[in-house]
């Protein structure tokens, strides 16, 4: 075999994984698409990780990706393509080349959720984004609007604030913000705009967007809020194209089902991370990516007291 445990994806939990991993004498390799740290480097600000008072999701992840590279193997920019089981053996296979494993640790995560509405994908780049840290500061000086109502959203709309953004608007669906209050309260503090009860219809523009065509969703009362830019911040979908592949069971939202051992139906595959759904924090990928690494020992045939 090429490594004895295939992880994939670099992000809190594929981290924390390699480094379990390699510490109980388990040869690791971690796969990744990108350039590492998953969808926690687009966090403005972590607050609720131990250890770290305020810290960027971007610095966090570079923390942690400098830890795991004392221990691990990285295949940064080299996506899986396709896993295929044979007895007790993986083949992983990539655009560069194919690996064999004694075991998978999936920890794909999650990817954004789109509006599906008009101008959305017309202008993407042009106004229209998802990460709000990648490419608010292009904005300063300019009127932006968020859409969204959990955490993320309220502290995207407080960092472009922070950034020197003109006007912030802050759009939800609902009559009142999923956000934590402290969240809530710290973006009314920065004099963020919050409109509730109202949807975005379509995303307006010329080159770049210039407006977007608002509904309310108690009257059906339309009305058009100007911007120069507009971020996304709807949730999370399971990336679980792998899971599907490998016949793994997924619960009725696309999350993989695991046990106390981050252990999957399929022997040999394990899951951890957001892709696993539950909280969807660093801290819980973190714990969850060790976990895994640490029971895979099993299928390995190796020993370890857990």
């Amino acid at each position: 075999m090429n490594y004895e445990l295939g992880i994939i994806g670099a992000g809190p939990a594929g981290y924390s994984a390699g480094i379990y991993a390699i510490r109980a004498g388990i040869k690791a390799a971690i796969f990744d698409r990108g350039d590492g740290g998953g969808r926690a480097v687009l966090s403005p600000k972590i607050e609720n990780y131990a250890g770290f008072e305020s810290i960027s999701g971007m610095e966090l992840m570079e923390k942690m990706k400098q830890h795991a590279s004392k221990y691990v193997t990285f295949h940064l920019h080299e996506e899986v393509k396709k896993i295929e089981r044979s007895n007790n053996t993986f083949t992983v296979e990539t655009g560069k080349g194919k690996y064999a494993v004694g075991a998978i640790l999936l920890c794909t995560g999650t990817e954004h959720k789109t509006l599906e509405i008009s101008g959305e994908e017309e202008f993407l780049g042009k106004g229209v984004s998802y990460c709000a840290t990648c490419d608010g500061y292009f904005f300063k000086g300019k009127k932006v609007a968020v859409i969204g109502g959990g955490n993320t959203a309220v502290m995207e709309a407080i960092f472009l604030k922070q950034i020197g953004c003109k006007e912030v608007t802050l759009i939800h669906r609902r009559d009142r913000l999923r956000a934590e209050k402290i969240y809530e309260d710290e973006a009314r503090e920065k004099h963020v705009h919050i409109i509730l009860n109202k949807t975005v219809e379509k995303i307006d523009g010329k080159k770049t967007v210039t407006s977007l065509q608002l509904i309310d969703v108690v009257n059906s009362k339309k009305s058009v809020l100007e911007v120069d830019g507009v971020f996304v911040s709807i949730g999370e979908a399971p990336q679980n194209d792998l899971a599907k592949q490998l016949k793994i069971k997924l619960d009725e939202q696309g999350y993989i089902i695991i046990d106390r051992k981050q252990k999957t139906n399929v022997k040999g595959v394990y899951a951890a991370g957001d892709i696993t759904g539950g909280l969807r924090q660093v801290v819980t990928a973190c714990a969850e990516g060790a976990i895994a690494a640490l029971s895979s020992a099993e299928v390995l045939g190796k020993n370890y007291p857990y």
